[in-house]
């Protein structure tokens, strides 16, 4: 089966221009398929600060009202998206910028009010919510599909959905036809024993480890969609999850990647 790697970026390393452009120069030289997923949340958050939104978020989610929506539909779908690809082409990587909404690739709803009210936050129900026969023809066509954290409803809304899940979700509908690594990559070395100590990296984390350092407090806002989400793909077929810093996305090919290796403990 062949190998598809699908990278998630997101944390301080998209609004660090010099970090960025040695990250996609890095992505662009992946050996095989490959597939990208951005987040972008500081940016917007930034802009709409300058127009007078405030940003609020639980847990590491976005509550996203209509003028939120308004701004991150701008700033993922156009400003970083397009940014990125741009850079990409410039790195000799044939990459096409996309949403959920284009060729129906992601369908989402509209998450339900319970305790908060998310807004217009989209999630998706799992695999079947993934055009995965598009996604295998653009990547038999050598193309490099790059999503922005955006999804719609099929009934004409776009929906604000956390780029951590998007990359879930993709790496589990993707599973049934490659061997799928999916690797986080952000700022920090890894995740972290201690929050305030970059050389505190814990290597390995089963899912019944992960059970305990969450309620142990140990991992907390948002690195817990993160992690919800990694061991979720692992549990549906995803090979590997990997996360890190963006400067160690070359080394996962050598054996001597440097940030958190995370594995399913079967109940």
């Amino acid at each position: 089966m062949q190998e598809l790697i699908i990278v998630k970026v997101g944390g301080n390393i998209l609004d660090d221009a010099a970090r960025l452009e040695r990250f996609l120069h890095d992505f662009a030289g992946l050996p095989g398929a490959k597939l990208l997923v951005h987040g972008g949340g500081k940016i917007a958050s930034s802009l709409g600060q300058r127009l007078g939104i405030v940003p609020q978020l639980v847990e590491g989610r976005r509550i996203t009202d209509a003028a939120t929506l308004e701004l991150v539909t701008m700033v993922y779908g156009g400003l970083i998206n397009k940014q990125v690809v741009a850079q990409l082409q410039a790195a000799g990587c044939n990459a096409l910028g996309l949403t959920g909404a284009d060729a129906n690739v992601i369908l989402a709803q509209k998450r339900p009010v319970g305790q908060i009210d998310y807004g217009f936050a989209g999630d998706i129900a799992g695999r079947e919510s993934i055009n995965t026969s598009v996604l295998e023809g653009l990547l038999q066509l050598g193309l490099t599909p790059v999503f922005a954290p955006l999804t719609h409803n099929g009934q004409g809304s776009l929906l604000n959905t956390n780029a951590d899940t998007i990359a879930s979700v993709l790496a589990t509908a993707l599973a049934t036809c490659y061997n799928v690594r999916l690797v986080y990559c952000f700022e920090k070395p890894g995740v972290l024993q201690d929050a305030a100590d970059d050389t505190s990296v814990l290597a390995q984390i089963s899912s019944r480890e992960y059970a305990q350092l969450k309620a142990d407090g140990i991992v907390s806002a948002g690195m817990i969609p993160k992690l919800d989400n990694a061991f979720a793909a692992l549990a549906q077929g995803v090979s590997e999850v990997l996360i890190g810093q963006a400067e160690a996305l070359t080394s996962i090919h050598t054996g001597n990647y440097t940030g958190t290796r995370l594995h399913y403990a079967a109940e």
